[in-house]
C-alpha cells in the first residue's frame, strides 16, 4: 500500500472542510451508512464483484478509518 502526501493547499482545505463546513460526527455516521448500504449491495450482487472484492474491501477499510479519525465509535475509556 502507498502512502500519498497531501500539499499544503490540500490540507489547508481539508481542514478547513472539516472544521467550518460539516459537523464531524454527522459525516462519520453518514460515512458509516454508505459503508452498510454498500456492503448490503456487495452482498446481494457477490457474483458479479467478485473479482474486484480486494478493492471493495480496501475501500470499505478506509472508509471506517476516516469515520473513527472524524467520531471516534468505539473510544477506550
Amino acid at each position: 500500500m502507498t502512502a500519498n502526501t497531501l500539499s499544503k493547499e490540500e490540507e489547508i482545505r481539508l481542514i478547513r472542510f472539516f472544521n467550518e463546513t460539516v459537523e464531524p460526527k454527522v459525516i462519520a455516521k453518514a460515512i458509516r451508512q454508505l459503508n452498510y448500504t454498500l456492503a448490503l449491495s456487495v452482498m446481494r450482487e457477490n457474483e458479479t464483484l467478485l473479482n474486484k472484492m480486494d478493492k471493495l474491501e480496501d475501500s470499505f477499510y478506509w472508509l471506517n478509518e476516516l469515520a473513527e479519525i472524524l467520531n471516534p465509535y468505539l473510544e477506550t475509556e
